[in-house]
């Protein structure tokens, strides 16, 4: 598969494949998420399984309204009702991917996250992968984790950089380079994230996350800027080059977010991994834009896993 580098190649690949993705969507009643579904229905790359509350319905049946033949309306009680049907639907596999409407994102976690009921495999690690795409920058750069993990523990850095290897080599990367982020190159016991990275470095050096480069500990803008590590004496594949930024928090990692589509005037697209099917939560503050390459990244992201 041919390397993805835009946000906007991504959906000429969903659709080159001729394939809709069945997205369910919990409350779909506001004007950005209408603005998703209207488009992706125009470019053929899905068809929705609209779950609303009872005091939203009109809403959804205008949504309908514009293609009926790939719109389904479920209506449930309340928006917490209306997230529990959404999952389940997605649990029978009538569903391939979950995305957040009007609701807020709490009482969406609260179903996907119960146990025995929700989208989280038992022992599994719920984490979030955002993909920009930033102008000086030439190819899509994927980083986590800006809204799910403060503090990642070893063992939620091992899957956090699965999830994304995943990912980035379903969009055409086969060997990803990922840059473990920190303020400087040095490893020191009073930041305890450097000492996991000498650990991830090890295992990936072992086999553990297949043909990949990691390296690090290392800054966002030498991880990004060949010159910079030119200026450092660094040598490394990853170096200037890094497909995939592994932050050592949530602050860094949603700072660099909110940074790179204020200042940067990057198009983002973000989705959580860790369950068994694509899930879809942008943020209040996203573009139309964004939560739109959010749902073409997730339809692109996979099919359901058990």
């Amino acid at each position: 598969m041919e390397l993805i580098r835009t946000l906007s190649q991504m959906v000429n690949c969903l659709r080159s494949r001729g394939i809709r993705r069945k997205v369910a969507v919990v409350c779909p009643n506001d004007p950005h998420t209408e603005y998703v579904i209207i488009r992706s229905l125009r470019e053929e790359i899905a068809e929705y399984l609209l779950v609303t509350d009872s005091a939203h319905l009109k809403e959804a049946l205008d949504l309908r309204a514009a293609s009926p033949d790939f719109v389904r309306i479920y209506e449930a009680g309340t928006p917490d009702e209306a997230a529990a049907l959404a999952v389940q639907l997605v649990r029978t596999g009538e569903a391939e991917v979950l995305m957040k409407g009007l609701i807020n994102t709490d009482n969406l976690l609260r179903a996907v996250l119960k146990k025995g009921e929700g989208l989280l495999p038992e022992g599994g690690v719920l984490s979030h992968v955002a993909v920009a795409q930033v102008p000086l920058y030439h190819k899509l750069l994927f980083f986590s984790d800006a809204a799910v993990i403060p503090r990642p523990t070893l063992e939620q850095y091992r899957s956090m950089i699965a999830n994304d290897l995943t990912l980035c080599r379903a969009l055409g990367c086969e060997e990803p380079r990922v840059a473990l982020i920190h303020c400087t190159e040095k490893i020191n016991e009073k930041f305890p994230h450097t000492l996991s990275y000498v650990e991830l470095k090890k295992e990936a050096q072992e086999g553990r996350f297949g043909k990949v480069f990691i390296d690090g500990p290392m800054d966002a803008k030498t991880a990004c800027d060949k010159h910079s590590g030119e200026i450092k004496g660094l040598s490394s594949p990853v170096v200037g080059n890094a497909d995939i930024l592994i932050f050592p928090n949530i602050e860094s990692g949603n700072t660099f977010y909110k940074t790179l589509s204020l200042f940067g005037d990057a198009n983002m697209a973000g989705m959580l991994t860790g369950t068994i099917a694509p899930v879809v939560v942008p943020s209040r503050s996203d573009s139309g834009n964004s939560k739109y390459y959010s749902l073409v990244l997730a339809c692109l992201a996979g099919t359901r896993k058990e």
